[in-house]
Protein backbone atom coordinates (compact mmCIF):
# COMPACT_ATOMS: atom_id res chain seq x y z
CA UNK A 1 0.00 0.00 0.00
CA UNK A 2 3.00 2.30 0.48
CA UNK A 3 3.22 3.23 -3.19
CA UNK A 4 -0.50 3.41 -3.83
CA UNK A 5 -2.24 4.99 -0.87
CA UNK A 6 0.09 6.87 1.42
CA UNK A 7 1.93 9.14 -0.97
CA UNK A 8 0.42 12.07 -2.77
CA UNK A 9 1.39 12.13 -6.44
CA UNK A 10 1.01 15.29 -8.49
CA UNK A 11 -0.53 13.49 -11.45
CA UNK A 12 -3.45 12.47 -9.21
CA UNK A 13 -4.33 16.09 -8.47
CA UNK A 14 -7.69 16.88 -10.02
CA UNK A 15 -7.63 20.62 -9.36
CA UNK A 16 -8.69 22.77 -6.43
CA UNK A 17 -11.85 22.59 -4.32
CA UNK A 18 -13.01 25.30 -1.91
CA UNK A 19 -15.82 24.58 0.54
CA UNK A 20 -17.21 26.61 3.44
CA UNK A 21 -19.62 26.52 6.33
CA UNK A 22 -21.49 29.70 7.21
CA UNK A 23 -19.58 31.48 9.94
CA UNK A 24 -21.41 30.98 13.21
CA UNK A 25 -22.62 33.79 15.40
CA UNK A 26 -20.46 34.20 18.46
CA UNK A 27 -23.40 34.69 20.84
CA UNK A 28 -24.32 30.98 20.75
CA UNK A 29 -22.06 28.07 21.62
CA UNK A 30 -21.95 25.01 19.32
CA UNK A 31 -25.06 22.82 19.26
CA UNK A 32 -26.33 19.95 17.10
CA UNK A 33 -27.49 22.32 14.36
CA UNK A 34 -24.14 24.07 13.87
CA UNK A 35 -22.33 20.74 14.27
CA UNK A 36 -24.55 19.22 11.56
CA UNK A 37 -23.50 21.79 8.97
CA UNK A 38 -19.86 21.55 10.01
CA UNK A 39 -19.77 17.74 9.88
CA UNK A 40 -21.40 17.74 6.45
CA UNK A 41 -18.80 20.21 5.20
CA UNK A 42 -15.99 18.22 6.75
CA UNK A 43 -17.20 14.98 5.16
CA UNK A 44 -17.29 16.55 1.71
CA UNK A 45 -13.87 18.14 2.23
CA UNK A 46 -12.38 14.81 3.31
CA UNK A 47 -13.86 13.10 0.26
CA UNK A 48 -12.57 15.72 -2.14
CA UNK A 49 -9.07 15.40 -0.68
CA UNK A 50 -9.19 11.61 -1.00
CA UNK A 51 -10.37 12.01 -4.59
CA UNK A 52 -7.35 14.08 -5.53
CA UNK A 53 -8.56 17.66 -5.15
CA UNK A 54 -6.38 20.36 -3.59
CA UNK A 55 -9.06 21.15 -1.02
CA UNK A 56 -9.51 24.15 1.25
CA UNK A 57 -12.15 23.96 3.98
CA UNK A 58 -13.12 27.16 5.81
CA UNK A 59 -15.21 27.74 8.90
CA UNK A 60 -15.18 30.47 11.53
CA UNK A 61 -17.07 33.01 13.61
CA UNK A 62 -19.19 36.09 12.99
CA UNK A 63 -18.14 38.37 15.84
CA UNK A 64 -19.57 41.81 15.10
CA UNK A 65 -23.00 43.36 15.45
CA UNK A 66 -25.34 45.01 17.90
CA UNK A 67 -26.23 41.80 19.74
CA UNK A 68 -22.60 41.05 20.55
CA UNK A 69 -22.06 44.60 21.79
CA UNK A 70 -25.13 44.34 24.03
CA UNK A 71 -24.14 40.93 25.43
CA UNK A 72 -20.63 42.15 26.21
CA UNK A 73 -21.96 45.26 27.93
CA UNK A 74 -24.31 43.17 30.05
CA UNK A 75 -21.35 41.00 31.10
CA UNK A 76 -19.27 44.08 31.95
CA UNK A 77 -16.53 43.31 29.40
CA UNK A 78 -15.49 44.60 26.00
CA UNK A 79 -16.94 43.04 22.83
CA UNK A 80 -13.49 41.70 21.92
CA UNK A 81 -13.15 40.02 25.31
CA UNK A 82 -16.60 38.50 24.83
CA UNK A 83 -15.60 37.06 21.46
CA UNK A 84 -12.27 35.84 22.78
CA UNK A 85 -14.10 33.82 25.42
CA UNK A 86 -16.45 32.14 22.92
CA UNK A 87 -14.07 31.40 20.03
CA UNK A 88 -12.13 28.63 21.84
CA UNK A 89 -15.39 26.77 22.51
CA UNK A 90 -16.02 26.42 18.79
CA UNK A 91 -12.47 25.34 18.07
CA UNK A 92 -12.62 22.76 20.86
CA UNK A 93 -15.98 21.44 19.63
CA UNK A 94 -14.77 21.05 16.06
CA UNK A 95 -11.59 19.32 17.22
CA UNK A 96 -13.68 16.92 19.32
CA UNK A 97 -15.80 16.07 16.24
CA UNK A 98 -12.69 15.42 14.10
CA UNK A 99 -13.35 18.44 11.88
CA UNK A 100 -10.49 18.90 9.39
CA UNK A 101 -10.89 22.60 8.53
CA UNK A 102 -7.87 24.24 6.92
CA UNK A 103 -8.72 27.69 8.23
CA UNK A 104 -10.78 29.30 10.98
CA UNK A 105 -11.63 32.91 10.33
CA UNK A 106 -12.92 35.42 12.85
CA UNK A 107 -14.44 38.64 11.58
CA UNK A 108 -12.31 40.49 14.13
CA UNK A 109 -9.17 39.24 12.35
CA UNK A 110 -7.11 42.03 10.80
CA UNK A 111 -7.02 40.21 7.45
CA UNK A 112 -10.81 40.15 7.36
CA UNK A 113 -11.30 43.78 8.34
CA UNK A 114 -8.74 44.84 5.71
CA UNK A 115 -10.56 42.84 3.04
CA UNK A 116 -13.99 44.24 3.98
CA UNK A 117 -12.71 47.79 3.66
CA UNK A 118 -11.08 46.99 0.32
CA UNK A 119 -14.39 45.60 -0.91
CA UNK A 120 -16.36 48.70 0.09
CA UNK A 121 -13.79 50.97 -1.50
CA UNK A 122 -14.26 49.02 -4.73
CA UNK A 123 -18.06 49.35 -4.65
CA UNK A 124 -17.83 53.02 -3.63
CA UNK A 125 -15.60 53.77 -6.62
CA UNK A 126 -17.95 51.88 -8.94
CA UNK A 127 -20.93 53.90 -7.69
CA UNK A 128 -22.93 50.99 -6.27
CA UNK A 129 -23.43 52.48 -2.80
CA UNK A 130 -24.97 55.74 -1.61
CA UNK A 131 -25.95 57.46 1.65
CA UNK A 132 -29.55 57.85 2.81
CA UNK A 133 -31.73 57.56 5.91
CA UNK A 134 -33.18 54.22 7.00
CA UNK A 135 -36.59 54.16 8.66
CA UNK A 136 -37.78 50.66 9.40
CA UNK A 137 -37.82 47.60 11.61
CA UNK A 138 -34.79 45.71 12.90
CA UNK A 139 -34.48 42.42 14.78
CA UNK A 140 -31.45 42.58 17.07
CA UNK A 141 -31.33 38.81 17.86
CA UNK A 142 -31.46 37.94 14.14
CA UNK A 143 -29.47 41.07 13.11
CA UNK A 144 -31.92 41.50 10.24
CA UNK A 145 -33.87 44.38 8.68
CA UNK A 146 -37.54 43.85 7.81
CA UNK A 147 -39.90 45.85 5.62
CA UNK A 148 -43.38 46.91 6.72
CA UNK A 149 -44.78 44.12 4.56
CA UNK A 150 -42.68 41.47 6.33
CA UNK A 151 -43.34 42.31 9.98
CA UNK A 152 -45.88 40.55 12.19
CA UNK A 153 -48.26 42.55 14.41
CA UNK A 154 -49.70 40.82 17.45
CA UNK A 155 -53.15 41.52 18.84
CA UNK A 156 -51.72 43.79 21.54
CA UNK A 157 -50.02 45.90 18.86
CA UNK A 158 -46.51 44.54 19.47
CA UNK A 159 -44.44 44.26 16.31
CA UNK A 160 -42.43 41.05 16.20
CA UNK A 161 -39.89 39.35 13.96
CA UNK A 162 -41.43 37.05 11.32
CA UNK A 163 -38.55 34.59 11.84
CA UNK A 164 -37.94 34.35 15.58
CA UNK A 165 -41.11 35.99 16.98
CA UNK A 166 -39.25 38.42 19.23
CA UNK A 167 -40.00 42.17 19.41
CA UNK A 168 -38.55 44.39 16.69
CA UNK A 169 -36.95 47.79 17.11
CA UNK A 170 -37.91 50.72 14.90
CA UNK A 171 -34.71 52.20 13.54
CA UNK A 172 -34.17 55.73 12.25
CA UNK A 173 -30.55 56.32 11.28
CA UNK A 174 -28.27 57.50 8.53
CA UNK A 175 -26.94 54.54 6.54
CA UNK A 176 -25.07 53.66 3.41
CA UNK A 177 -27.09 51.59 0.94
CA UNK A 178 -26.11 49.02 -1.67
CA UNK A 179 -28.01 49.26 -4.98
CA UNK A 180 -29.42 45.75 -4.76
CA UNK A 181 -32.48 46.79 -6.78
CA UNK A 182 -30.31 47.01 -9.91
CA UNK A 183 -29.42 43.32 -9.84
CA UNK A 184 -32.77 41.55 -10.16
CA UNK A 185 -32.51 40.77 -13.87
CA UNK A 186 -28.81 39.93 -13.59
CA UNK A 187 -29.50 37.45 -10.79
CA UNK A 188 -32.36 35.79 -12.68
CA UNK A 189 -30.13 35.45 -15.73
CA UNK A 190 -27.39 33.92 -13.58
CA UNK A 191 -29.81 31.40 -12.04
CA UNK A 192 -30.97 30.46 -15.54
CA UNK A 193 -27.43 30.04 -16.86
CA UNK A 194 -26.30 28.12 -13.75
CA UNK A 195 -29.19 25.82 -12.77
CA UNK A 196 -27.05 24.09 -10.11
CA UNK A 197 -26.12 27.32 -8.34
CA UNK A 198 -28.93 26.91 -5.78
CA UNK A 199 -29.61 23.47 -4.35
CA UNK A 200 -31.86 21.67 -3.62
CA UNK A 201 -34.34 22.59 -6.36
CA UNK A 202 -37.05 23.62 -3.89
CA UNK A 203 -34.74 26.32 -2.55
CA UNK A 204 -33.95 27.49 -6.06
CA UNK A 205 -37.64 28.00 -6.80
CA UNK A 206 -38.03 29.92 -3.55
CA UNK A 207 -35.18 32.31 -4.39
CA UNK A 208 -36.34 32.90 -7.97
CA UNK A 209 -39.83 33.75 -6.72
CA UNK A 210 -38.38 36.19 -4.19
CA UNK A 211 -36.21 37.99 -6.76
CA UNK A 212 -39.07 38.21 -9.25
CA UNK A 213 -41.19 39.95 -6.60
CA UNK A 214 -38.74 42.87 -6.70
CA UNK A 215 -35.58 43.80 -4.82
CA UNK A 216 -35.04 46.86 -2.67
CA UNK A 217 -31.76 48.60 -1.94
CA UNK A 218 -30.01 47.25 1.14
CA UNK A 219 -28.64 49.12 4.15
CA UNK A 220 -25.00 48.14 4.53
CA UNK A 221 -23.92 50.29 7.50
CA UNK A 222 -24.95 51.17 11.06
CA UNK A 223 -24.28 54.30 13.11
CA UNK A 224 -26.02 53.60 16.45
CA UNK A 225 -23.12 51.47 17.71
CA UNK A 226 -19.46 51.04 16.80
CA UNK A 227 -18.79 47.28 17.11
CA UNK A 228 -18.11 46.47 13.48
CA UNK A 229 -15.76 47.04 10.58
CA UNK A 230 -15.53 50.82 9.94
CA UNK A 231 -16.39 52.06 6.47
CA UNK A 232 -13.13 53.45 5.08
CA UNK A 233 -14.76 56.46 3.45
CA UNK A 234 -17.18 57.62 6.17
CA UNK A 235 -16.16 57.90 9.82
CA UNK A 236 -18.86 56.81 12.27
CA UNK A 237 -20.32 54.11 10.02
CA UNK A 238 -19.63 50.41 10.62
CA UNK A 239 -20.49 47.59 8.23
CA UNK A 240 -23.87 45.88 8.71
CA UNK A 241 -23.05 42.57 10.35
CA UNK A 242 -24.57 40.33 7.67
CA UNK A 243 -22.59 42.04 4.92
CA UNK A 244 -19.47 41.83 7.05
CA UNK A 245 -20.08 38.09 7.55
CA UNK A 246 -20.63 37.25 3.88
CA UNK A 247 -17.30 38.74 2.92
CA UNK A 248 -15.43 36.20 5.05
CA UNK A 249 -15.54 33.73 2.16
CA UNK A 250 -13.16 35.87 0.14
CA UNK A 251 -11.17 37.65 2.85
CA UNK A 252 -10.09 34.26 4.24
CA UNK A 253 -8.40 33.36 0.96
CA UNK A 254 -6.56 36.62 0.47
CA UNK A 255 -8.99 39.18 -0.97
CA UNK A 256 -7.81 42.71 -0.22
CA UNK A 257 -4.23 41.69 0.53
CA UNK A 258 -1.14 43.07 -1.19
CA UNK A 259 0.83 39.92 -0.41
CA UNK A 260 1.51 37.98 -3.66
CA UNK A 261 1.01 34.68 -1.80
CA UNK A 262 -2.49 35.79 -0.72
CA UNK A 263 -3.31 36.95 -4.22
CA UNK A 264 -2.20 33.60 -5.59
CA UNK A 265 -4.38 31.80 -3.05
CA UNK A 266 -7.40 33.88 -4.02
CA UNK A 267 -6.85 33.16 -7.71
CA UNK A 268 -6.52 29.46 -6.93
CA UNK A 269 -9.63 28.94 -4.80
CA UNK A 270 -12.16 31.53 -5.93
CA UNK A 271 -14.89 31.04 -7.02
CA UNK A 272 -15.96 28.77 -4.18
CA UNK A 273 -17.17 25.29 -5.14
CA UNK A 274 -19.81 24.95 -2.41
CA UNK A 275 -21.16 27.17 0.35
CA UNK A 276 -23.10 25.06 2.87
CA UNK A 277 -25.81 27.06 4.67
CA UNK A 278 -29.04 26.48 6.55
CA UNK A 279 -32.20 27.13 4.58
CA UNK A 280 -33.07 30.10 6.81
CA UNK A 281 -30.18 32.18 5.43
CA UNK A 282 -30.53 31.30 1.77
CA UNK A 283 -31.60 34.80 0.65
CA UNK A 284 -28.44 36.33 2.07
CA UNK A 285 -26.31 33.78 0.21
CA UNK A 286 -28.24 33.44 -3.04
CA UNK A 287 -29.48 37.01 -3.55
CA UNK A 288 -27.40 39.55 -1.64
CA UNK A 289 -24.06 37.75 -1.86
CA UNK A 290 -23.97 37.13 -5.63
CA UNK A 291 -25.26 40.66 -6.26
CA UNK A 292 -22.40 42.06 -4.17
CA UNK A 293 -19.90 39.99 -6.10
CA UNK A 294 -21.36 41.06 -9.45
CA UNK A 295 -21.07 44.68 -8.36
CA UNK A 296 -17.41 44.16 -7.46
CA UNK A 297 -16.69 42.38 -10.75
CA UNK A 298 -15.93 39.07 -9.03
CA UNK A 299 -17.16 35.58 -10.01
CA UNK A 300 -20.09 34.13 -8.08
CA UNK A 301 -19.81 30.85 -6.14
CA UNK A 302 -20.44 27.69 -8.13
CA UNK A 303 -23.02 26.31 -5.71
CA UNK A 304 -24.94 27.20 -2.56
CA UNK A 305 -26.43 24.15 -0.86
CA UNK A 306 -29.11 25.02 1.70
CA UNK A 307 -29.86 22.12 4.01
CA UNK A 308 -32.93 21.67 6.17
CA UNK A 309 -33.40 21.88 9.92
CA UNK A 310 -32.89 19.21 12.54
CA UNK A 311 -36.23 18.76 14.29
CA UNK A 312 -36.80 17.56 17.83
CA UNK A 313 -40.45 16.84 18.58
CA UNK A 314 -41.39 18.68 15.39
CA UNK A 315 -39.55 21.92 16.21
CA UNK A 316 -36.40 23.43 14.75
CA UNK A 317 -33.44 23.01 17.08
CA UNK A 318 -32.23 26.39 18.31
CA UNK A 319 -30.90 28.07 21.41
CA UNK A 320 -33.85 30.48 21.55
CA UNK A 321 -36.32 27.57 21.73
CA UNK A 322 -34.40 25.96 24.54
CA UNK A 323 -34.05 22.64 22.71
CA UNK A 324 -30.44 22.97 21.54
CA UNK A 325 -28.30 19.99 22.50
CA UNK A 326 -24.52 20.09 22.84
CA UNK A 327 -22.70 17.58 20.60
CA UNK A 328 -20.68 16.38 23.60
CA UNK A 329 -23.90 15.14 25.24
CA UNK A 330 -24.32 12.58 22.45
CA UNK A 331 -20.69 11.77 21.65
CA UNK A 332 -20.25 10.78 25.29
CA UNK A 333 -22.80 8.00 24.68
CA UNK A 334 -22.31 7.01 21.05
CA UNK A 335 -18.78 8.13 20.26
CA UNK A 336 -17.71 10.69 17.66
CA UNK A 337 -17.84 8.50 14.55
CA UNK A 338 -21.24 6.99 15.33
CA UNK A 339 -22.54 10.51 15.94
CA UNK A 340 -21.21 11.63 12.56
CA UNK A 341 -22.55 8.54 10.84
CA UNK A 342 -26.08 8.94 12.18
CA UNK A 343 -26.56 12.58 11.25
CA UNK A 344 -25.16 12.16 7.75
CA UNK A 345 -26.71 8.82 6.85
CA UNK A 346 -30.11 8.80 8.51
CA UNK A 347 -31.03 12.46 7.88
CA UNK A 348 -31.36 13.24 4.18
CA UNK A 349 -29.12 16.25 3.66
CA UNK A 350 -31.16 19.08 2.18
CA UNK A 351 -34.47 18.19 3.81
CA UNK A 352 -35.70 18.73 7.36
CA UNK A 353 -34.92 15.71 9.51
CA UNK A 354 -36.53 14.44 12.69
CA UNK A 355 -33.94 13.16 15.16
CA UNK A 356 -34.31 11.16 18.36
CA UNK A 357 -32.23 9.22 20.84
CA UNK A 358 -34.16 6.03 20.08
CA UNK A 359 -33.50 6.27 16.35
CA UNK A 360 -29.83 7.09 16.91
CA UNK A 361 -29.47 3.97 19.08
CA UNK A 362 -31.28 1.87 16.49
CA UNK A 363 -28.93 3.00 13.70
CA UNK A 364 -25.90 2.52 15.94
CA UNK A 365 -26.76 -1.05 16.88
CA UNK A 366 -28.01 -2.08 13.44
CA UNK A 367 -25.51 -0.49 11.07
CA UNK A 368 -22.40 -0.11 13.17
CA UNK A 369 -22.41 -2.70 15.95
CA UNK A 370 -24.15 -5.57 14.12
CA UNK A 371 -22.89 -4.95 10.59
CA UNK A 372 -19.65 -3.00 10.24
CA UNK A 373 -18.16 -3.60 13.69
CA UNK A 374 -19.17 -7.24 13.81
CA UNK A 375 -17.76 -7.90 10.33
CA UNK A 376 -14.37 -6.47 11.27
CA UNK A 377 -14.26 -8.43 14.54
CA UNK A 378 -15.17 -11.82 13.08
CA UNK A 379 -12.94 -11.53 9.99
CA UNK A 380 -9.91 -10.26 11.94
CA UNK A 381 -10.48 -12.99 14.53
CA UNK A 382 -10.71 -15.56 11.71
CA UNK A 383 -7.40 -14.29 10.32
CA UNK A 384 -5.74 -14.69 13.69
CA UNK A 385 -7.18 -18.16 14.22
CA UNK A 386 -6.46 -19.65 10.81
CA UNK A 387 -3.49 -17.65 9.46
CA UNK A 388 -1.47 -16.64 12.53
CA UNK A 389 -2.71 -13.05 12.31
CA UNK A 390 -1.40 -12.44 8.80
CA UNK A 391 -3.14 -11.60 5.53
CA UNK A 392 -3.09 -14.89 3.55
CA UNK A 393 -1.77 -15.13 0.02
CA UNK A 394 -4.66 -15.36 -2.43
CA UNK A 395 -4.36 -18.82 -4.04
CA UNK A 396 -3.90 -18.73 -7.81
CA UNK A 397 -6.21 -21.71 -8.23
CA UNK A 398 -9.08 -19.66 -6.77
CA UNK A 399 -8.85 -16.84 -9.31
CA UNK A 400 -11.84 -18.05 -11.32
CA UNK A 401 -14.04 -18.86 -8.32
CA UNK A 402 -17.18 -16.72 -7.89
CA UNK A 403 -16.32 -13.55 -5.97
CA UNK A 404 -19.39 -11.44 -5.20
CA UNK A 405 -17.40 -9.03 -3.02
CA UNK A 406 -14.96 -8.19 -5.79
CA UNK A 407 -17.88 -7.63 -8.17
CA UNK A 408 -19.64 -5.19 -5.80
CA UNK A 409 -16.40 -3.40 -4.90
CA UNK A 410 -15.54 -2.93 -8.58
CA UNK A 411 -18.26 -0.33 -9.04
CA UNK A 412 -18.17 1.21 -5.58
CA UNK A 413 -16.04 4.23 -6.49
CA UNK A 414 -18.38 5.26 -9.32
CA UNK A 415 -21.55 4.75 -7.25
CA UNK A 416 -20.14 6.58 -4.25
CA UNK A 417 -18.76 9.46 -6.30
CA UNK A 418 -22.06 9.88 -8.16
CA UNK A 419 -23.80 10.35 -4.81
CA UNK A 420 -21.21 12.77 -3.43
CA UNK A 421 -21.33 14.81 -6.64
CA UNK A 422 -24.98 15.62 -5.88
CA UNK A 423 -24.44 15.94 -2.09
CA UNK A 424 -26.30 12.71 -1.35
CA UNK A 425 -24.60 11.53 1.82
CA UNK A 426 -27.24 8.90 2.57
CA UNK A 427 -26.74 7.40 -0.88
CA UNK A 428 -22.97 7.30 -0.50
CA UNK A 429 -23.24 5.53 2.85
CA UNK A 430 -25.79 3.10 1.41
CA UNK A 431 -23.35 2.22 -1.39
CA UNK A 432 -20.73 1.20 1.18
CA UNK A 433 -23.40 -0.50 3.26
CA UNK A 434 -24.25 -2.73 0.31
CA UNK A 435 -20.72 -4.11 0.33
CA UNK A 436 -20.80 -4.44 4.12
CA UNK A 437 -24.02 -6.44 4.03
CA UNK A 438 -22.71 -8.62 1.20
CA UNK A 439 -19.49 -9.29 3.11
CA UNK A 440 -21.40 -10.43 6.19
CA UNK A 441 -23.50 -12.77 4.06
CA UNK A 442 -20.41 -13.97 2.21
CA UNK A 443 -18.68 -14.99 5.43
CA UNK A 444 -21.81 -16.70 6.69
CA UNK A 445 -22.45 -18.54 3.42
CA UNK A 446 -18.79 -19.55 2.95
CA UNK A 447 -18.63 -21.01 6.49
CA UNK A 448 -14.84 -20.66 6.93
CA UNK A 449 -15.08 -22.61 10.21
CA UNK A 450 -16.03 -25.63 8.12
CA UNK A 451 -13.38 -24.97 5.45
CA UNK A 452 -10.76 -24.92 8.22
CA UNK A 453 -11.51 -28.53 9.13
CA UNK A 454 -9.76 -30.00 6.08
CA UNK A 455 -6.48 -29.39 4.29
CA UNK A 456 -8.30 -30.02 1.03
CA UNK A 457 -10.26 -26.80 1.45
CA UNK A 458 -7.31 -24.76 2.74
CA UNK A 459 -7.08 -22.75 -0.48
CA UNK A 460 -10.79 -21.95 -0.34
CA UNK A 461 -10.34 -20.79 3.25
CA UNK A 462 -7.48 -18.52 2.21
CA UNK A 463 -9.54 -17.06 -0.64
CA UNK A 464 -12.54 -16.41 1.60
CA UNK A 465 -10.34 -14.79 4.24
CA UNK A 466 -8.50 -12.62 1.72
CA UNK A 467 -11.73 -11.52 0.03
CA UNK A 468 -13.30 -10.55 3.34
CA UNK A 469 -10.20 -8.62 4.44
CA UNK A 470 -9.96 -6.84 1.10
CA UNK A 471 -13.64 -5.89 1.27
CA UNK A 472 -13.01 -4.43 4.73
CA UNK A 473 -10.08 -2.42 3.38
CA UNK A 474 -12.27 -1.03 0.62
CA UNK A 475 -15.09 -0.17 3.03
CA UNK A 476 -12.69 1.57 5.40
CA UNK A 477 -11.54 3.80 2.55
CA UNK A 478 -15.05 4.88 1.62
CA UNK A 479 -16.27 5.16 5.20
CA UNK A 480 -13.30 7.43 6.05
CA UNK A 481 -14.95 10.78 5.13
CA UNK A 482 -17.84 9.90 7.46
CA UNK A 483 -16.01 7.98 10.22
CA UNK A 484 -12.36 9.04 10.01
CA UNK A 485 -11.29 7.69 13.39
CA UNK A 486 -12.79 4.25 12.84
CA UNK A 487 -11.22 3.92 9.40
CA UNK A 488 -7.85 4.96 10.83
CA UNK A 489 -8.20 2.25 13.46
CA UNK A 490 -9.16 -0.41 10.90
CA UNK A 491 -6.14 0.51 8.81
CA UNK A 492 -3.90 0.37 11.88
CA UNK A 493 -5.14 -3.15 12.57
CA UNK A 494 -4.39 -4.07 8.94
CA UNK A 495 -0.88 -2.58 9.25
CA UNK A 496 -1.85 0.14 6.76
CA UNK A 497 -1.46 3.23 8.94
CA UNK A 498 -2.32 6.43 7.11
CA UNK A 499 -4.18 4.76 4.24
CA UNK A 500 -7.26 6.91 4.88
CA UNK A 501 -5.17 9.96 3.97
CA UNK A 502 -4.78 8.88 0.37
CA UNK A 503 -5.26 11.40 -2.40
CA UNK A 504 -5.82 8.59 -4.91
CA UNK A 505 -8.87 6.68 -3.71
CA UNK A 506 -9.96 5.73 -7.23
CA UNK A 507 -6.68 3.88 -7.65
CA UNK A 508 -6.29 2.69 -4.06
CA UNK A 509 -9.76 1.15 -3.92
CA UNK A 510 -9.11 -1.19 -6.83
CA UNK A 511 -9.48 -4.82 -5.81
CA UNK A 512 -6.45 -6.84 -4.72
CA UNK A 513 -4.17 -4.14 -3.27
CA UNK A 514 -4.06 -5.62 0.23
CA UNK A 515 -0.58 -7.13 0.56
CA UNK A 516 -0.24 -10.70 1.75
CA UNK A 517 1.73 -11.05 4.97
CA UNK A 518 0.46 -7.85 6.59
CA UNK A 519 -0.08 -8.32 10.32
CA UNK A 520 -3.75 -8.22 11.34
CA UNK A 521 -4.76 -7.25 14.89
CA UNK A 522 -8.23 -8.14 16.13
CA UNK A 523 -8.51 -5.48 18.84
CA UNK A 524 -11.54 -4.47 20.87
CA UNK A 525 -15.00 -4.13 19.27
CA UNK A 526 -15.21 -0.95 17.17
CA UNK A 527 -18.81 -0.36 18.20
CA UNK A 528 -19.85 -2.18 21.38
CA UNK A 529 -23.61 -2.72 21.47
CA UNK A 530 -25.54 -0.22 23.55
CA UNK A 531 -27.78 -1.73 26.20
CA UNK A 532 -31.16 -0.41 27.25
CA UNK A 533 -29.83 0.80 30.61
CA UNK A 534 -27.33 3.18 29.00
CA UNK A 535 -29.98 4.62 26.70
CA UNK A 536 -32.51 5.04 29.51
CA UNK A 537 -30.01 7.01 31.56
CA UNK A 538 -29.04 9.10 28.53
CA UNK A 539 -32.66 9.91 27.74
CA UNK A 540 -33.08 11.42 31.19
Amino acid sequence: MEDTCRKYESEADKGSFYITTPIYYVNATPHLGTAYTTMATDTMARWQRMDGKDTRFLTGLDEHGQKVAQSAAAAGISPQEWCDRIAPKFKEAWKALSISNDDFIRTTDERHMRGVQAFWNALYEKGYIYKDTYDGWYCVPEETFFTAEQIVKKEDGTVVCPDCGRPLEFVHEENWFFKLSEFGDKLLAYYDEHPDFICPTTRRNEVISFVKSGLKDLSISRTTFDWGVPLPFDEGHVTYVWIDALLNYITAIGYGSDDPADQEMFAKYWPCDIHYVGKDIIRFHCVIWPAMLMAAGLPCPKKVFAHGFLLTKGEKMSKSKGNAVAPADLTAIFGVDAYRYYFLSDVQFGADGAISMDRMAQVYNSDLANQWGNLVSRVFNMCGKYFDGKVPEFPANQADAPNPLRDIAAGLYDRYKACMDVVDYSGAVAAVGELCSAANHYVEDSAPWNLAKSEETRDQLAAVSYNALEAIRSMALFYAPFMPNTSAEVFRRLSLEGAQETRRIQHCSKWGKLAAGNAVTKGAPLFPRLDAKVLTLADK
